[in-house]
C-alpha cells in the first residue's frame, strides 16, 4: 500500500469537516473550506462516504420494505442476519474465530455481561486488577460487580499506578505484581490501549502471567481495535469487549462488540439469555427453552441495531481494501513517528525525564519541601516513545502542570483547524489515524502547536 494511496485515494473515502465548519476563524479565508486537521479519531472517527450510502441505502429499504427487510433485502443484506456482515471482519482484527466474536450492545454493557458471566469471587480469590486511572465507565463497572457480590470495592480493587515521577506502567511491575498477589486476584482486566496515555500494555505477556495465577485475564478493547494488531485466541485471553466509534469509525454511540475463547464454548452457558442469542434455526419458532449458539454469539440478546451495524461495514469495507491491520500498523507507524519527532524539535518540548527537575523544585529553607513553577511554558509527550507500546496517540501534557497552559493552547488549535482532544487539567492527545490522516497533517499539526506556543505570552501564563 504506497503512500500516495494512502496519503490521498484513500484519505478522499472520508468526510472530515472544513475549517470552516469547526470554526477556526484563524484560518485564511482562502482554505476555509479545505478539510481541518482532524486528530480526534481515538474519540470519534470521521464519516466515511461508504457508510453514509449504505445508511442511505438502509433508510431506502426502511421505506419501501419495512418489516420485510428483515427477510427480504433488495442488497442482500437480510436485517436478521446483519451482523454477519461485520463478523468476520471483528475477528480478523482482534485475532480470532467468528464464533468467537460477537457484534451487539455497547462497551459497558458488554463489560458487565462479561464480568457477570467470568467474575466468580471466592473466599482467598476475589481482587479485580486493574490500571489506575482506567477510563471512569471501566471504574464505575469494576467498582458496581465488586459491590454486587458483596465485596468493599476499596479492598476488592486493586489499581495499578506508575512509579513515582512517571507517566505509565512498567511492564515488568505488571508481571511482577500478578505473581505476587496472583492467588487473590479473580480477575486481570486492563485496557489495551490506556485512553489517557496512549500506553499499548503488554496484552500478551500480561495474559499469559495471569493465566499462569489462575486469574481470569479479559480486555477492554475501545482504544485498541482497529488501532494495534492482536491475537487474543492464541494469546489466550478468556474475553474482551469493545466499542467501535474511535478507529472503526462507526459512528458516535456506534455498535460494540464482544469476544469470548472458544476454549469457553461448552463450559458457560450465558446467564442473562435473549432471543437473539437462541439457535437461528429454531428462533422464529419461539420456543419456551433457550438454545444458546455455541461461542460469543449466544451471548446476544436483542435484535442487531441495523443502521449502526450498517455504518460500521462501511469503515470495515475500507479495512479489508487496504488489506486490514498489517498495512494500516506499518503506516500508523509511520504517522507516529513522523508527529512525534516533529513536536520534539519545538522549543518548547521537554523530555519527559526533565518535567520534574525543571518544574519542580523540592527542599529549600527549614528543609521544609516547597515548588516553584518556572516562568516557561512547554509540554512534554507522556506516550511512551517505544512504538511497540503505543498506537496512534500521543497524549501532550502541558507545563507548568498546575496552569491554563491547555486550555490556551487547544483555544490556539481551534482556531487554526487543529482538532485535537482535550483532557483536563492538563492533557491533549493528538491521534494521527492511518485511514484518513496524512504526513502533511502531522506538519500541520506541530506547526500550528508551535504557533500557539508562540503566541503566549510571560502575562498570559501566570
Amino acid at each position: 500500500m504506497s503512500n500516495i494511496r494512502v496519503d490521498k485515494a484513500l484519505s478522499d473515502q472520508f468526510i472530515i469537516p472544513s475549517n470552516e465548519d469547526i470554526g477556526a476563524t484563524a484560518v485564511p479565508e482562502e482554505n476555509a473550506d479545505q478539510r481541518c486537521t482532524y486528530l480526534c479519531g481515538n474519540s470519534l472517527g470521521p464519516l466515511n462516504k461508504r457508510s453514509k450510502a449504505l445508511l442511505q441505502d438502509e433508510l431506502h429499504v426502511w421505506g419501501t420494505r419495512a418489516v420485510e427487510g428483515h427477510f427480504a433485502h433488495p442488497y442482500g443484506r437480510e436485517w436478521v442476519n446483519i451482523t454477519d456482515t461485520v463478523t468476520p471482519s471483528l475477528a480478523d482484527l482482534v485475532g480470532a474465530s467468528e464464533n468467537e466474536v460477537a457484534c451487539m450492545g455497547t462497551l459497558t454493557a458488554n463489560l458487565h455481561l462479561m464480568m457477570a458471566t467470568f467474575y466468580k469471587p471466592a473466599a482467598g480469590r476475589f481482587k479485580i486488577l486493574c490500571e489506575g486511572q482506567a477510563f471512569p465507565s471501566d471504574q464505575y463497572a469494576f467498582d458496581s460487580q465488586a459491590r454486587l457480590h458483596g465485596y468493599d470495592p476499596n479492598e476488592a480493587i486493586i489499581e495499578m499506578w506508575p512509579r513515582e515521577g512517571e507517566y505509565t506502567l512498567r511492564g515488568s511491575d505488571i508481571l511482577d505484581l500478578i505473581t505476587k498477589e496472583g492467588p487473590s486476584i479473580a480477575l486481570v482486566i486492563f485496557s489495551g490501549v490506556q485512553y489517557y496515555t496512549g500506553q499499548w500494555f503488554p496484552m500478551k505477556a500480561i495474559t499469559n502471567a495471569a493465566k499462569a495465577q489462575g486469574c481470569i485475564c479479559g480486555w477492554d478493547l475501545a482504544h485498541a481495535i482497529g488501532n494495534v494488531p492482536m491475537a487474543l485466541h492464541d494469546w489466550g485471553v478468556d474475553f474482551a469487549v469493545w466499542c467501535s466509534y474511535k478507529y472503526l469509525n462507526s459512528g458516535p454511540g456506534g455498535v460494540g462488540g464482544l469476544f469470548v475463547h472458544k476454549k469457553w464454548e461448552n463450559i458457560l452457558q450465558p446467564q442473562y439469555a435473549g432471543w437473539f442469542g437462541h439457535d437461528p434455526a429454531t428462533r422464529f419458532d419461539m420456543p419456551p427453552q433457550f438454545s444458546a449458539i455455541p461461542g460469543a454469539q449466544g451471548f446476544q440478546q436483542s435484535n442487531p441495531p441495523v443502521l449502526a451495524t450498517v455504518s460500521l461495514l462501511g469503515s470495515l469495507q475500507i479495512f479489508k481494501e487496504v488489506g486490514m491491520m498489517g498495512p494500516l500498523r506499518e503506516r500508523s507507524l509511520q504517522l507516529t513517528s513522523e508527529l512525534e519527532t516533529r513536536l520534539m524539535k519545538s522549543r518548547f518540548y521537554v523530555p519527559v525525564n526533565e518535567v520534574s527537575a525543571r518544574y519542580l523544585f523540592r527542599g529549600g529553607a527549614g528543609g521544609k519541601d516547597h515548588t516553584t513553577q518556572q516562568d516557561q511554558s512547554g509540554f512534554t509527550i507522556i506516550t511512551p516513545r517505544d512504538p511497540e507500546s503505543r498506537g496512534s496517540q500521543l497524549s501532550l501534557l502541558f507545563l507548568p502542570p498546575d496552569s491554563d497552559v491547555m486550555e490556551k493552547v487547544a483555544n490556539a488549535l481551534s482556531v487554526q483547524g487543529v482538532v485535537g482532544d482535550k483532557r483536563k487539567p492538563n492533557v491533549i492527545r493528538l491521534a494521527p489515524a492511518p485511514l484518513y490522516n496524512t504526513l502533511g497533517d502531522c506538519e500541520r499539526a506541530a506547526a500550528c502547536l508551535e504557533d500557539a506556543f508562540e503566541g503566549l505570552t510571560e502575562a498570559t501564563i501566570l
